[in-house]
């Protein structure tokens, strides 16, 4: 069986790569073809929805307002990825002069990859730190990916203009230092910020394989730094010194198959509820589902 992998190709999926390539897949006797989802984790979601992908490898937020609103029938949370906090850049039009801080937003047009994407949910995680009055913001602009986000907020005629974007920092720095758009701002999750999550249907010893190659990627990666810098350099569009700044402020999870349950799932879903992004009421069966979601992974 040749199990489906969606990833988004950033930076973080290096040790991912070195799974494939240094034959940590095939050690463990499994196949995988990696598919790249640039549109960001909203379209992984779908994509495990409709069994298109078997795992996935995408933002925490994400993957828990996606559970919290019934999707638990399609996927589970099953590891841990990046232990580290993500840092978003709010990011604008190079020109627009009105527009100088992130503070301004209230009101405003915000542009997201997806519907239900890091890049929607952390809009509401904003707000609610600014205290903005509800409604936060006067629309969301669907956009797709990372190119016509920028593009938006430079009004260009291929897509609807919004105001504003948020974005992982240094995939969106390449942009500040050219001058394409400009930083207003940034938020940081409160919780580890990628997770693994696997469709229903992955068999538990492909799901068991599958992690124990990803851990290896990622402790090859941790003892082999300088040629991972000089792989996202090579192939992932950043600079080789924004590799190495950025590798000072991320760190991958130490066991893939230990979830903090407490703060990266039933936290999260508390600041999703809290910040209005997960509309439906009753924690406690939320919290039944979440623990249903980990039975056998969490003590």
């Amino acid at each position: 069986m040749v199990l489906k992998i969606g990833f988004i190709p950033e930076h973080f999926s290096t040790p991912l790569q070195f799974a494939k390539t240094k034959g940590y897949f095939a050690q463990n006797d499994i196949e995988c073809e990696l598919i790249e989802y640039p549109s960001g984790s909203g379209h992984l979601i779908q994509s495990l929805k409709s069994r298109e992908i078997d795992i996935a490898i995408g933002l925490t937020e994400a993957f828990v307002r996606g559970l919290c609103e019934g999707d638990h029938e399609s996927y589970q949370i099953s590891g841990t990825y990046v232990q580290s906090p993500l840092c978003w850049a709010i990011s604008t039009g190079a020109q627009r002069s009105d527009l100088s801080s992130e503070t301004q937003l209230q009101d405003a047009s915000i542009g997201v990859s997806r519907i239900g994407s890091g890049s929607y949910v952390m809009s509401f995680v904003l707000g609610l730190q600014h205290h903005f009055k509800s409604p936060f913001f006067k629309k969301f602009v669907v956009l797709d990916n990372f190119k016509n986000l920028r593009d938006s907020v430079n009004k260009k005629d291929n897509v609807e203009a919004s105001d504003a974007f948020m974005w992982e920092h240094f995939t969106s720095k390449k942009y500040y230092d050219n001058g394409e758009i400009k930083k207003i701002g940034e938020i940081y999750t409160p919780w580890s910020s990628w997770v693994i999550v696997s469709g229903k249907s992955v068999e538990q010893a492909h799901l068991s394989s599958f992690l124990k190659a990803v851990q290896q990627g990622i402790e090859y990666y941790n003892s082999h730094k300088d040629e991972a810098a000089k792989y996202i350099a090579d192939h992932l569009d950043y600079s080789y010194e924004d590799a190495k700044e950025w590798q000072k402020t991320v760190k991958f999870a130490d066991d893939v198959t230990n979830i903090d349950f407490e703060k990266d799932i039933l936290g999260t879903k508390s600041v999703l509820k809290t910040a209005g992004v997960v509309q439906k009421d009753g924690s406690e069966t939320d919290e039944q589902i979440l623990q249903k979601l980990h039975a056998g992974v969490i003590n």
